[in-house]
């Protein structure tokens, strides 16, 4: 007769229901996923880049140039559509917080999240696409898509 001993399965039934981190990913790894799926991952390093540093320093006007309009932005618990780079700029203390500069400031490229939405940053707090500049998609960059508080 098999005895089981019931903290180690009350333990194995609590652990079960534990989120699991996903998997470390490597830089190599990310950049293979955003060109399977977007194309033009080498162009995404330098707005990244850009983005991430942007944050961290407040710089509104910089962030406002790396968007595409309208920008959806949810902050204070309502959805904004902005419409250009000015009324990014001068309500940007309303539409991002100090939490999302500050966790997109702390991204790393092996951190990034990519489906066939686009490049997820801080956990969903940016998300950044490559945007197509003709009908054929010959032509892309990539920008900031949304902002999520």
């Amino acid at each position: 007769m098999l005895r089981v001993n019931k903290a180690a399965l009350f333990l194995a039934a609590t652990l079960s229901f534990l989120p699991v981190s996903a998997s470390a990913q490597s830089d190599e790894e990310v950049y293979n996923r955003i060109e399977s799926l977007h194309g033009n991952a080498g162009d995404l390093s330098e707005p990244l880049l850009s983005l991430v540093e942007a944050m961290g320093n407040s710089d509104a006007a910089t962030i406002a140039r790396l968007a595409e309009y309208p920008l959806r932005v949810a902050a204070n618990g309502e959805s904004y559509e902005i419409l250009n780079a000015d009324d990014f700029v001068e309500n940007f203390d309303t539409l991002v917080t100090q939490d999302t500069r500050d966790a997109v400031a702390g991204q790393t490229f092996d951190q990034l999240f990519v489906n066939s939405d686009g490049v997820m940053l801080a956990d969903g707090a940016v998300w950044m696409s490559n945007v197509c500049d003709n009908g054929d998609c010959s032509s892309s960059h990539w920008a900031v898509i949304s902002i999520n508080n």
